[in-house]
């Protein structure tokens, strides 16, 4: 029986977890890498023997699945079309989707390609019983990300407060989940996670803390409901590669992926 193939989106530090699961588990293969048209060359040159690909119009197999691994604009590239075509296409950039538009286009994409667009759970626990509470009735929810000043690098925090001086906690955002994961893309995927599961957008509270005194990415839910209260708290470390991303982010697109390959899903 022949490996599924899957078509990767993406050459970040995630999209290395998928490779690296890829041969580690050998439950998938990764068909072809797509990337930029000006990245093709630079990106061939680190994957001797992989085909990397600048279009879909160069895709010349049908993957069982498409994962995202790069960014909201590759969502907003490629997402409608690989749904048009009846294949299912897992996001690690759910940030993209605070624009309704785009959502609204990806859904209708789906329903009419006969496709799934699957969201993964990414850095944070309870995304399922957090959905299933949802059944009953969900009266609040927020959520925390709490990192060490570093992991706020290159985003808009550093206009807020002088990450390189704290020598406390610093709260520089609290908000609403669609303007956390607009503004932080690279951060806050998890806000958008939460609200997609939970409340929506605007319902779903976020508050960004910078800690010298932490060491990993500390993620926090709380929601109240018909279901009782909801208090989840993970402790994660970061991808070595990217602090900014929690290495469970990465397991959990691994896991979307296998569950897409594999005869049982869990």
């Amino acid at each position: 029986m022949s490996v599924p193939q899957i078509l990767l989106i993406g050459h970040g530090a995630v999209a290395a977890e998928v490779r690296a699961a890829a041969d580690s588990t050998g439950a998938f293969a990764v068909g072809a890498v797509l990337v930029r048209p000006e990245k093709v060359a630079a990106v061939q040159a680190e994957l001797p023997g992989m085909t990397v690909i600048g279009s879909l119009k160069d895709l010349d197999f049908t993957p069982v699945v498409a994962a995202e691994c790069a960014s909201h604009s590759a969502v907003r590239a490629y997402g409608a079309d690989l749904l048009l075509r009846g294949i299912d296409f897992v996001i690690a950039s759910i940030g993209a989707l605070t624009d309704d538009a785009l959502y609204a286009e990806l859904r209708a994409a789906a329903q009419k390609g006969g496709a799934k667009l699957i969201l993964p759970a990414g850095a944070v626990p309870g995304i399922d019983a957090l959905n299933a509470a949802m059944v009953g009735g969900v009266d609040k929810v927020s959520y925390v990300s709490r990192k060490p000043p570093g992991a706020w690098k290159g985003t808009p925090a550093e206009a807020a407060v002088k990450l390189d001086a704290l020598t406390e906690p610093a709260v520089f955002y609290i908000g609403t989940a669609r303007a956390a994961a607009r503004d932080y893309p690279k951060n806050a995927n998890v806000a958008a996670t939460v609200a997609l599961a939970g409340l929506g957008f605007d319902a779903t509270e976020v508050r960004m803390i910078a800690d010298p005194g932490v060491q990993a990415n500390i993620h926090e839910i709380t929601a109240s409901g018909a279901f009782g209260d909801m208090h989840l708290v993970i402790r994660g470390k970061p991808l070595k590669s990217n602090p900014k991303t929690s290495s469970l982010a990465a397991y959990s697109t691994i896991r979307a992926i296998l569950n897409c390959v594999r005869p049982v899903q869990i």
